[in-house]
C-alpha cells in the first residue's frame, strides 16, 4: 500500500442497532482515524443500550457471499472481527480468511455485551481457538474473554494478566510476528493497566479510569481503531505499538467526551466524532 493510500478496512461483525457497538461502531471509528470502512454483517441483533433482546445470524451461505464478493473487488489492508454468535459463522468466517489471506486481522473475542448478555455460543469457543486465531495478527481479549479463551477463570491482578497474556500468545503462530492486548479494565481502582505482548517483549500500557456509564463498545472500539491505524502505520517504527498507543489514546477521549451524546438510559456509547464534532462546533462559533 502506498502511503498516501487511504486503506480500505473491513469489520466483520454484528449489528447493534443503537449504534454504540458492533459494525456500526466500527465503521465510526474507521471513519474517524482516516480509514475507509467496509463491513459484513455477521450478525443481527435487537439490541439497545440496556439489554440484547435477540440474535439472529444469516445463512452460513449469504455470509461467504458478502465475504466473496467484497474481497473480489476491493483491496482490504486489514480486517477487524467482532461479534461472530455461533460455530458455524466462525468456521465460514475462518475458512474465507485463509482462502484470501488478508494482512493484519484484529480479532475481538466478542463473547458478552456490556448487559451482561451473551453473544458468542459456547459450541463456538473451540472453533474459535483452533480455526480463527491461527489466522490472526492480532487478539484483543478483555479479562473475562482471556479466561473463557484459556478454560480458566479470569485474570484478578496484573501478575495473573502476565500470565494470562503468555499462555494466550501460545494460541497463535510462534512462526511470525503475533501479538495479544490483554485488556484489564475489569480489574478494580483507578489506575488501568493493559498489556501489549509478542511472545517476547512485555509493554505495560497504564491509563486513568474515566468515571463515566459510557462504556457501550469500548472493546470493538478499541480494536477497530488498531485496525484502521496499523495500516497507516507500517513505515514508522515499531509500528504496532504506535497503532496501539494511539487507538487508546482515542479511546480515552471517546470515552472523555462522551458526556457529549444523550443516547439510550442504560451504558451510552463512546463519542467516536470528538476530534471532529469539536472541529466542526469551534468553525461555527467563530462564522
Amino acid at each position: 500500500m502506498s502511503t498516501t493510500t487511504i486503506p480500505n478496512v473491513v469489520s466483520i461483525a454484528g449489528v447493534d442497532p443503537s449504534g454504540g457497538a458492533g459494525l456500526l461502531a466500527d465503521l465510526k471509528t474507521f471513519s474517524a482515524l482516516g480509514a475507509y470502512g467496509c463491513g459484513v454483517v455477521a450478525a443481527l441483533t435487537a439490541q439497545n443500550t440496556c439489554a440484547v433482546t435477540g440474535v439472529h445470524t444469516p445463512p452460513t451461505e449469504f455470509l461467504q457471499r458478502q465475504i466473496d464478493t467484497l474481497f473480489a473487488d476491493v483491496s482490504i489492508h486489514a480486517v477487524k472481527l467482532g461479534m461472530l454468535g455461533d460455530a458455524a459463522v466462525v468456521r465460514t468466517v475462518a475458512e474465507r480468511l485463509a482462502h484470501f489471506s488478508p494482512p493484519d486481522v484484529i480479532c475481538d473475542p466478542v463473547m458478552v455485551a456490556k448487559s451482561g448478555d451473551t453473544l458468542l455460543a459456547k459450541s463456538a469457543i473451540a472453533m474459535l481457538r483452533e480455526a480463527l486465531l491461527p489466522q490472526c495478527f492480532m487478539i484483543t481479549p478483555n479479562l473475562p474473554e482471556a479466561g473463557v479463551l484459556l478454560g480458566e477463570r479470569a485474570p484478578e491482578s496484573i501478575k495473573e494478566m502476565y500470565r494470562g497474556a503468555e499462555r494466550l500468545r501460545e494460541l497463535l503462530p510462534t512462526s511470525s510476528e503475533r501479538w495479544v492486548l490483554l485488556k484489564g479494565g475489569h480489574l478494580p481502582g483507578n489506575e488501568l493497566m493493559d498489556l501489549l505482548f509478542d511472545g517476547d517483549r512485555m509493554l505495560e500500557l497504564p491509563a486513568r479510569r474515566v468515571e463515566t456509564k459510557n462504556t457501550h463498545g469500548t472493546g470493538c472500539t478499541l480494536s477497530s481503531a488498531i485496525a484502521a491505524l496499523l495500516p497507516q502505520s507500517r513505515t514508522g517504527l515499531r509500528p504496532v505499538e504506535a497503532a496501539v498507543r494511539t487507538a487508546r489514546a482515542y479511546l480515552q477521549r471517546a470515552i472523555a467526551d462522551s458526556g457529549a451524546l444523550a443516547v439510550g438510559h442504560g451504558h451510552g456509547p463512546v463519542h467516536h466524532f470528538h476530534a471532529l464534532w469539536a472541529q466542526r462546533g469551534a468553525r461555527t462559533h467563530t462564522q
